[in-house]
C-alpha cells in the first residue's frame, strides 16, 4: 500500500513537473514572437524618425517625439521643443542602422541602440558622421514615442 502509494505521489509530480515544463516551453516559444514583434515596432519608429528627417518632415518627427522628451549628444542635453526648432535647418541626405541591439523594458516599451552612418547637412554644411545611438520608446494609448534619444560619436580607427 506505502509503496503504491508513494509511485502514485512520484507519477504525479513527474505529470505535473511535464506539464509546467511544457507550460513553461510553451511560455518561452509565444514570448519569443511577442518581443520580437515588440522589438520590431520600436526598430520600426527609430527608422520612422530617420525617415521623417530625411524627408524634411519636421512635424511628423516631432509627433513620433514625447514631450518631455531628452536628447543627449556630444553638444549636451536638449529639448523636445529645442531638437524640432534645430530640425528645420538639418537635413538627413541618407543613413543606415547598423548592429542593432534591443532590450525590452516592458510589454510597450523598449531600448534599441545602434550604429548609425549619417550623411546630411546641418546649417548649411555638409556633414558625414558615425554615431553609437540609442533611444527609448513606449506606447502610450495606443501611439508609440521617442522618450530619450543619445547619439555618441565614434572613435575614427
Amino acid at each position: 500500500m506505502r509503496r503504491r502509494f508513494l509511485f502514485i505521489l512520484l507519477a504525479g509530480v513527474i505529470a505535473v513537473s511535464i506539464g509546467i515544463g511544457a507550460g513553461a516551453a510553451r511560455t518561452k516559444r509565444d514570448s519569443a514572437p511577442a518581443q520580437q514583434s515588440l522589438q520590431d515596432k520600436v526598430v520600426g519608429k527609430e527608422r520612422q524618425g530617420l525617415e521623417a528627417l530625411k524627408g524634411g518632415k519636421v512635424q511628423e518627427f516631432a509627433e513620433l517625439t514625447a514631450d518631455e522628451a531628452v536628447f543627449l549628444d556630444d553638444h549636451g542635453s536638449a529639448t523636445k521643443a529645442e531638437v524640432v526648432q534645430h530640425a528645420g535647418n538639418f537635413k538627413l541626405i541618407d543613413f543606415s542602422m547598423d548592429e542593432i541591439k534591443f532590450v525590452p523594458l516592458s510589454d510597450r516599451a523598449g531600448v534599441v541602440a545602434y550604429k548609425l552612418t549619417e550623411k546630411g547637412s546641418s546649417h548649411g554644411r555638409e556633414f558625414n558622421a558615425v554615431v553609437y545611438a540609442s533611444a527609448v520608446w513606449t506606447e502610450r494609448n495606443g501611439k508609440w514615442l521617442c522618450l530619450f534619444s543619445q547619439e555618441t560619436p565614434a572613435k575614427q580607427k
